[in-house]
């Protein structure tokens, strides 16, 4: 018996067609989910990534057969500087979709925001803040912007990264005083999530360029004594319909897209990132110097990328009450130094 083929015509999802390179390096979130809770709170954060390493815990999930044993898990180390809130702004829900109706920003932004935005000398923040509360009764969502401090790292980048935050839980008005409170001030991590809480993860993979359909999309390499092309597709599909289908395996831009990851497990969130720094630093990345997260598995994008963390979609039915126990963090250089 001779070798038989592999059947193997194409791989990856369909779903995620165009595979066009994102516009951005930051994740765009279009979607918050609502939370109950008689107090607001935000439902998102940013972080960088910094490196990958791994721990051993104690499995605390019921259904898993390791229950109560010591397994090891690959985890991915998240920076977490403070995020700064420096602005307000407010929606009416439409026909058309969300309308922003007007926006607050805080007295004296700091001299990092002019890399990002070209700002006034100073704003009226009190004026501002009366026109967002006299349209408080047609406001249906309640954002805050916020601006990443890349310099309380170890990245050498000094431009920081604007994003907005919704707030979730409480009322309308609840919501507006509470982000009142937290302009101009920052936020930590500790504030929006918790150990052993569960997370969405946003953020953009990692750039391959243009490659062709064997890479692209795993099609099976033609025989080697076949004419013209050896890694490429056998048709370019049937006589009819007339046109190329979508879903024809064709050579384009792989990696540098946008994806959404859901329910990430947070195992830890630390202040101080020397307890989780391998030794020599992280590969292009080095220490993580300041607070961070230690997340379950892995995620997309490359080191230094920033990542949105947003509150779970639809997070697992069963969620262990108390945070994970983390016996070891291995601290071994990834380098075999």
């Amino acid at each position: 018996m001779g070798h038989r083929k592999t059947h193997a015509p194409k791989h990856g999802s369909l779903a995620y067609l165009p595979r066009h390179r994102s516009k951005k390096p930051t994740a765009r979130i279009r979607y918050w989910p609502e939370i109950k809770s008689e107090s607001p709170k935000l439902l998102g954060f940013s972080a960088y990534k910094a490196g990958m390493t791994y721990v051993f815990t104690i499995e605390d999930r019921k259904r898993s057969p390791h229950f109560g044993k010591e397994v090891a898990r690959a985890v991915t180390i998240l920076e977490t500087p403070p995020i700064l809130v420096c602005g307000i702004r407010t929606y009416t829900k439409t026909p058309y979709g969300l309308q922003n109706i007007t926006e607050a920003w805080m007295k004296d932004p700091p001299a990092i925001l002019d890399r990002l935005l070209v700002l006034p000398d100073t704003f009226n923040t009190e004026a501002m803040l009366e026109k967002l509360q006299q349209n408080l009764e047609q406001t249906n969502v309640v954002r805050v912007i916020t601006a990443t401090q890349p310099s309380q790292t170890s990245l050498s980048k000094k431009k920081p990264e604007a994003c907005e935050i919704q707030l979730g839980g409480g009322t309308i008005p609840q919501q507006f005083e509470y982000a009142k409170q937290l302009l101009g001030k920052t936020v930590t991590p500790e504030e929006v999530f918790k150990d052993g809480q569960y997370i969405d993860i946003g953020g953009i993979t990692v750039g391959k360029g243009f490659q062709g359909p064997v890479k692209r999309w795993g099609v099976t390499c033609l025989q080697h004594k076949g004419r013209k092309t050896k890694r490429g597709i056998a048709t370019l599909g049937p006589w009819n319909p007339h046109h190329l289908m979508y879903s024809i395996p064709r050579a384009g831009q792989m990696g540098y897209h946008q994806r959404i990851e859901f329910n990430k497990r947070i195992l830890k969130i630390g202040k101080n990132g020397k307890e989780v720094t391998v030794k020599g630093g992280y590969i292009r990345y080095g220490e993580v110097n300041g607070p961070y997260v230690l997340l379950a598995g892995s995620i997309p994008g490359t080191e230094k990328r920033q990542i949105r963390l947003r509150v779970p979609a639809r997070p697992p039915r069963e969620i262990p009450e108390a945070a994970p126990q983390v016996t070891y963090i291995s601290l071994e250089s990834p380098q075999g130094k």
